[in-house]
């Protein structure tokens, strides 16, 4: 078994695993606790529902692992839609305000990715897990209180458009690209600034990570046939680490 260690006839190691939609990491934990019958699990970065894509697992002592990976560089594929906002800054939320793109060009949308590129200050996105005086900030905003979160430095080090589209008469603009940033980055706040910048505001429709620091979707095993496959699927630990085998 490719980077697994089995210590008193346990299995330890990680294991990549490409989240379906709709489940949360923590389903996807659950589920690898069940088949691998140990409580001991846990993921090295949350993925929302919406998205798919790379959730690194580790089971046993290999959790000790995931702190050399929960900091590293994640690299996702998303389509943002210009001229319209929702109130979680994906398609998840209700549209909050609806504004024509039609007048924005090609040019200015380019600019604004530019400008969304390499260090800069990120406020997240209100409906997330941050805590605000011991309250996640998603529950404040569900109960309709207004959560104003500080900003925190990210580094977008790639920031790639691949396709420009227009839709529904050009009232809307999807744009397909491709983040490859810091830990910690929320790719619909970005996808919420580029809106804002614009003026006709803007969320995420879709997300996928392709990487998490080493590890990338062609390790990644189908949720689906982790029942089959899970024990040949685990994978080396990070560059320069190896899997513990203390207590």
């Amino acid at each position: 078994m490719p980077g697994a260690d089995i210590l008193g006839g346990v299995l330890s190691g990680l294991v990549i695993v490409d989240k379906p939609q709709g489940w949360t990491s923590h389903d996807v934990v659950g589920r690898m606790r069940r088949l691998a019958g140990t409580r001991k699990v846990g993921h090295a970065g949350t993925l929302d529902p919406m998205a798919t894509g790379v959730l690194v697992l580790g089971i046993n002592k290999a959790t000790r692992l995931l702190t050399y990976i929960v900091g590293t560089s994640k690299t996702y594929s998303a389509t943002i839609r210009l001229g319209e906002s929702t109130i979680t800054d994906d398609a998840e939320g209700d549209i909050t305000a609806s504004r024509s793109a039609a007048a924005v060009t090609e040019d200015a949308i380019r600019s604004g990715v530019a400008q969304l590129s390499g260090e800069i200050q990120q406020v997240p996105s209100s409906v997330s897990a941050i805590k605000v005086n011991g309250e996640r900030s998603y529950a404040r905003v569900r109960s309709g209180q207004e959560v104003k979160l500080a900003a925190r430095p990210v580094t977008i080090h790639r920031f790639e458009i691949h396709a420009i589209r227009r839709v529904d008469d050009g009232r809307v603009v999807d744009i397909d690209v491709t983040v490859e940033c810091s830990s910690g980055t929320y790719i619909r706040a970005l996808a919420r600034d580029l809106g804002e910048a614009l003026g006709v505001g803007g969320h995420l429709t879709a997300l996928r990570r392709t990487h998490v620091g080493p590890y990338s979707l062609e390790q990644a095993a189908p949720s689906n046939s982790l029942p089959r496959n899970w024990k040949s699927s685990t994978c080396p630990p990070p560059p320069g680490r190896s899997c513990p085998t203390g207590n």
